[in-house]
């Protein structure tokens, strides 16, 4: 049986974009598949938002293109408008309106009509639960809901593509997390979801892969762990033995694989070459040569670790 191809829900294509001598996005390409969260990932002034503006056809591109669901930015903008939600990194508020009006403006500025459009806005009430401030006026909602109505009508006409430009931006912890369990549901749901942030660790938690980009042009594209693949491994160990501190010290400088070794408050810390699996083989010895392990704790590279390496740990 043949199998045929899956399409990409976002195409982009040789792209570049000039401010003038200013090069804001420079030869960049990457798709973007039905079902993923891709992680836009970068500095201040690295072309993250230019190059999302052109996907949500706010901008158009120097040279190159890109396709949002099959169609392009530059010859198809109104067909790509219907196919995609573009949340910016800022809330437009409006005055004396409440939740179900301001979605009820935006569900008709998209075509929805009569029950079509009341049955949109019950449901993104419901998903982003907002139902029970549905009377509330939103100059008098938290930030954390503001964010929750501003991906509420960015979903209202059930868009194939979901752009979110530092969607969790001044959330406190748990909006964070309920905005990331959203953000999955999107993607369960087969949304193509397109996410910037500077909250590295979050978009380790919830993009199948990432994009890295500086100075205008995209360094890597793929998984954590492919990214990672051409970065040393190695991890940060803490741990406390009952006693013979002094041989342990004497112990662990006598390795090759151990180094930046510190002793505090009773407790070692050192880093030490490899991932969880060395680690293991590192307590392992630990315990084979006498000595009484009660604590034992390493954290590997996390995606900003990856960051720095991409980017040789410049910024803008």
């Amino acid at each position: 049986m043949m199998i045929t191809p899956r399409r990409p829900a976002i195409q982009v294509d040789r792209l570049h974009r000039y401010f003038g001598a200013t090069k804001a996005v420079q030869d960049m390409s990457f798709e973007v598949y039905p079902g993923e969260v891709f992680g836009y990932i970068g500095p201040n002034g690295a072309g993250k938002t230019t190059s999302m503006r052109i996907l949500a056809t706010l901008d158009e591109p120097t040279y190159g293109d890109a396709l949002v669901d099959g169609f392009s930015v530059v010859d198809d903008p109104d067909r790509v408008r219907k196919r995609l939600g573009f949340m910016p990194d800022y809330f437009g508020a409006y005055q004396n309106v409440n939740v179900r009006e301001y979605l009820d403006f935006f569900a008709r500025a998209y075509g929805l009509r009569s029950d079509q459009r009341k049955k949109a806005i019950e449901y993104v009430m419901e998903f982003t639960l907002l139902d029970r401030l549905a009377d509330k006026p939103i100059d008098g909602l938290s930030k954390g809901m503001k964010q929750r109505l501003c991906l509420g009508r960015t979903m209202i006409h059930d868009p194939a593509v979901l752009i979110l430009d530092e969607p969790a931006a001044g959330l406190d912890p748990r909006a964070r997390i309920e905005l990331r369990e959203m953000i999955s549901a999107l993607a369960d749901a087969g949304k193509a979801v397109l996410i910037s942030s500077h909250i590295l660790t979050e978009l380790a938690e919830i993009c199948d892969r990432v994009g890295i980009i500086e100075q205008g042009r995209l360094l890597a594209v793929g998984t954590v762990d492919e990214i990672s693949s051409g970065v040393e491994t190695i991890s940060r160990v803490r741990l406390r033995v009952l006693e013979d501190n002094d041989r342990l010290q004497a112990w662990f400088a006598a390795r090759s694989d151990i180094r930046d070794l510190e002793f505090a408050e009773g407790r070692f810390t050192l880093t030490h070459e490899g991932g969880p699996n060395e680690q293991a083989a590192l307590l392992k010895q630990l315990v084979d040569a006498g000595f009484r392990v009660i604590e034992f704790a390493s954290k590997t590279k996390s995606l900003e670790d990856v960051f720095l390496h991409v980017t040789e740990g410049r910024v803008q």
